[in-house]
């Protein structure tokens, strides 16, 4: 039995647990070709950002030539984190390094948001997805000992097509599942990368200019 007859021989739940692995093994691929491009471009980016950074005469200087590197605004971010203004607020009254690491903290939150944005759905297909299909299993034994109960002679034709369903809906779980969980792994591992990279730099920023007067993080603030 393959997938269209599974669909148009089927009830409504063997449809119903058909088309829900199918949205999730097609959700999952879009998120691994994506996050994969994505994690492979900021892997390079951050490297030459930083890189870039470090060669810079100033700041300005700095977020100029970043720029040209940070294609996915991983870095940018927690460079204009670092541009203080003058504020009347509880938040701007605090001395220079406490404003410089809440605004590092909330840059780099937002900057690894991104970054995480798609490993739930991963983690998600691949935990359920085994179970989903398990109902479609569950679902085919059932039809195929009812059609066994009802019938006044077992033959191989009337349980072979509720087994072989319950058989494709163990396959297509797995199948679902199994590249979602290589892909969260993987995918996490890179993550984990760039994050450490971020982490650094972020903590190398506050060293750099939590010292120095308020006006070198900004050199307009007199304005």
């Amino acid at each position: 039995m393959n997938l269209s007859q599974l669909l148009s021989q089927g009830d409504a739940v063997t449809r119903i647990v058909a088309t829900l692995l199918l949205l999730m093994s097609v959700a999952s691929w879009v998120v691994i070709f994506w996050k994969g491009w994505l994690l492979r471009r900021a892997l390079g980016d951050v490297s030459r950002s930083t890189a870039a950074f470090w060669q810079a005469a100033s700041m300005d200087d700095a977020q100029a030539k970043v720029a040209a590197f940070d294609r996915e605004l991983l870095v940018l971010p927690l460079i204009s984190a670092t541009q203080l203004q003058a504020s009347p607020t509880l938040g701007g009254g605090a001395g220079k390094a406490q404003q410089l690491t809440r605004g590092l903290r909330d840059a780099l939150h937002g900057v690894l948001h991104k970054l995480q944005f798609g490993q739930v759905l991963l983690a998600t297909v691949g935990s359920t997805a085994p179970f989903v299909g398990l109902l479609g299993t569950v679902w085919g034994i059932y039809h195929a000992l009812v059609g066994m109960t009802g019938a006044a002679q077992i033959t191989i034709e009337k349980i072979s097509g509720p087994v072989g369903e319950s058989l494709l809906m163990t396959a297509a779980g797995l199948a679902v599942a199994i590249p979602a969980v290589l892909a969260y792994n993987v995918l996490g591992r890179g993550i984990g990368r760039i994050e450490a990279d971020l982490e650094g730099f972020a903590r190398d920023l506050l060293d750099l200019l939590a010292d120095e007067p308020a006006h070198s993080t900004r050199p307009d603030c007199d304005a």
